[in-house]
């Protein structure tokens, strides 16, 4: 059955692979609508940046809606220092024809969830939690309608990577991340422990590069994105955060983890941000969240390289 999935997003250049990945799997995946969030750069430059990466798959009919300029309750931290001052650093792309639709991506989310029957659509966050946590606490009566929530954010043995105990997505709206993993709503993460296996070295950047146009544009980003990352942890390659959770729908059988009980800090200078995973179930905490840990990545990057050449 083809799963209808609405993508919130920060792109950013994983993010965009992400996108590639869901547009090219139509039997698969329906994306009802692009939701854009500040995150990786502001507000304006996502939303110009998901109707780029629609153009490059050949899909402008994709709706994309404009989101939270800013984080729920804090200041809005963003990481060009990753992503450089576009978000889509790497290779020169047009800016986009296609339009944002009228309607703010909050009103969007709760109209849609409203609409669609119960249990029937899936959110992608890959950023912020921003939109999300939003639309729960505008409509707190579509989060029964929500068939699952997969989102890249956290982690746990790989701890933190904006500061040494959070991971960015969730450190950016804290607040927004525990609204949501407070719903009860079904949620499957994609942590750092994950993404940080699924490394772009070469022949896999070479092997994008291989199938024609779409895969020279995502080899030129992961050739960009990477570097921060190689630089940072001393690795072969980048990792491919976003593109695990669409890979996650296509091919849950990647994946491998543990159901069990996760939390945001909210208090500490510290440890603001970070997701507090019980792992070992060491506390009597109910579970609340599939959290992957190990990912088959050769499998990933054939998927990736497979459908990508559809494009």
């Amino acid at each position: 059955m083809t799963r209808k999935i609405i993508i919130d997003t920060d792109p950013g250049q994983d993010d965009a692979v992400a996108i590639l990945l869901a547009l090219a799997s139509p039997e698969d995946i329906e994306v009802l609508g692009i939701t854009a969030v500040a995150g990786n750069v502001p507000l304006a430059l996502t939303s110009k940046n998901a109707r780029i990466v629609c153009e490059v798959a050949g899909k402008p009919d994709t709706r994309v809606y404009e989101g939270c300029d800013r984080p729920m309750a804090r200041e809005l931290v963003t990481a060009e220092y990753v992503h450089g001052k576009t978000g889509l650093d790497g290779i020169q792309l047009p800016d986009p024809t296609m339009p944002v639709q009228d309607t703010h991506a909050v009103d969007y989310i709760i109209e849609t969830l409203r609409a669609e029957p119960a249990g029937t659509v899936t959110l992608c966050p890959l950023g912020p939690l921003t939109n999300i946590g939003t639309a729960f606490q505008k409509a707190p009566d579509i989060k029964e309608k929500v068939q699952e929530i997969v989102l890249m954010g956290g982690a746990y043995f790989e701890v933190g990577n904006v500061t040494p105990a959070a991971e960015f997505n969730i450190y950016v709206d804290p607040e927004a991340a525990d609204i949501v993993l407070k719903s009860g709503v079904p949620i499957t993460i994609m942590p750092l422990d994950v993404s940080h296996k699924a490394l772009t070295t070469r022949p896999r950047i070479e092997a994008f590069r291989a199938i024609g146009r779409v895969g020279e544009i995502v080899a030129s980003w992961t050739d960009f994105f990477e570097r921060f990352d190689m630089e940072k942890y001393g690795s072969q390659g980048g990792p491919l955060h976003d593109p695990t959770v669409i890979a996650y729908l296509l091919k849950p059988e990647l994946f491998s983890g543990r159901h069990i009980n996760v939390e945001i800090e909210l208090q500490s200078d510290l440890t603001r941000g970070m997701t507090v995973a019980d792992w070992w179930r060491v506390t009597d905490r109910a579970p609340n969240a599939t959290f992957m840990g190990d990912i088959d990545a050769d499998g990933f990057f054939a998927l990736l390289t497979e459908r990508l050449a559809r494009l």
